[in-house]
């Protein structure tokens, strides 16, 4: 059964503009600078919740009264 040609080329035009399209999606969604926008809203939203953001600070205190007191010693 053979198919007509203007039919396989309209097919290989629609596979290659639902490619193009793909592509662009993936760029978009690739991009560095927007990867990097996204982990620094998700860092600091997480920082901003009391849960970690107090045992975080009461942490790093610590570790500055322990090196204070090795200084000293």
């Amino acid at each position: 059964m053979a198919r007509d040609p203007d039919t396989i080329q309209r097919e290989i035009e629609q596979a290659r503009d639902s490619l193009a399209a793909t592509v662009d999606e993936l760029s978009v969604k690739a991009n560095p600078k927007r990867l990097a926008d996204g982990a620094k809203t998700a860092a600091r939203t997480k920082l901003d919740d009391p849960k970690v953001r107090y045992p975080l600070i009461g942490g790093g205190v610590l570790i500055a009264l322990l090196l204070l007191r090795k200084l000293l010693r």
